[in-house]
């Protein structure tokens, strides 16, 4: 993004609409930090410009890759999916992501107000090889890593997103090696992220898994999202 100081009349509108504090008031102009920025395009799309001043610049690699991470309407180039993931976990009753003895896993990182650097995905990704789970294909991180190991291109580490959200499965059994993994990265991170963990409903009861997750340590917030498949045979 950028701002013609040529054109801005210094109203603040942008200021408070960005939701990772990029932009600031110097010398009554409305001023960009690049580093801060994410190209979520909000201010663009939703401050209101009265005299136009704010503009969107056509990004080279590897800035470009801010954008399907942290522009809700933009669409991933690689998976053709936008909303910088992949269709909702809570579909799987009905898409069959995650089978009877598995579990699916997301892993948020950043949100708007503090956001992250992709290169915060390899303190988890490196760390899941040794475990062996099987990340979604239809998600932008998974589209990042670029070996067994875990590993992402380097060019991009460096880049601020609005958040990365890399999803993965494991049988059931491996739910504490992952766990430990997570309990692991939470002391060196320099961003806030959040678990989700999807099941699926065995004899019509989803207090194992719960259990399960609470005996490791965890606090577990259950929500319930059930598809039942209407209309699909």
């Amino acid at each position: 993004m950028d701002i013609d100081i040529e054109v801005c009349n210094g109203c603040g509108q942008c200021i408070f609409i960005c939701p990772v504090q990029a932009i600031q008031m110097i010398d009554r102009k409305a001023i960009i930090d690049e580093e801060k920025c994410v190209e979520c395009s909000v201010c663009y799309r939703d401050a209101n410009c009265a005299v136009n001043a704010i503009k969107m610049k056509k990004l080279k690699w590897p800035r470009e890759v801010r954008i399907p991470f942290s522009n809700v309407i933009a669409t991933h180039k690689v998976t053709g999916i936008g909303g910088r993931g992949t269709e909702e976990m809570k579909t799987n009753d009905v898409t069959n992501r995650y089978g009877l003895g598995e579990v699916g896993i997301s892993i948020e990182l950043g949100r708007p107000g503090v956001g992250t650097k992709l290169g915060n995905i390899e303190l988890f990704t490196t760390r899941f090889s040794g475990i062996g789970v099987i990340y979604e294909e239809k998600s932008p991180v998974t589209s990042l890593i670029i070996n067994d190991n875990g590993y992402i291109n380097e060019d991009i580490k460096d880049e601020r997103v609005l958040s990365a959200i890399i999803e993965f499965k494991v049988p059931t059994e491996k739910l504490p090696q992952v766990l430990k993994v997570i309990s692991e990265v939470e002391k060196v991170i320099d961003t806030v992220f959040s678990v989700g963990i999807v099941s699926r409903i065995e004899n019509n009861n989803t207090e194992s898994i719960i259990d399960r997750i609470s005996k490791l340590g965890f606090e577990v917030r259950p929500n319930a999202k059930i598809n039942i498949g209407i209309g699909r045979l």
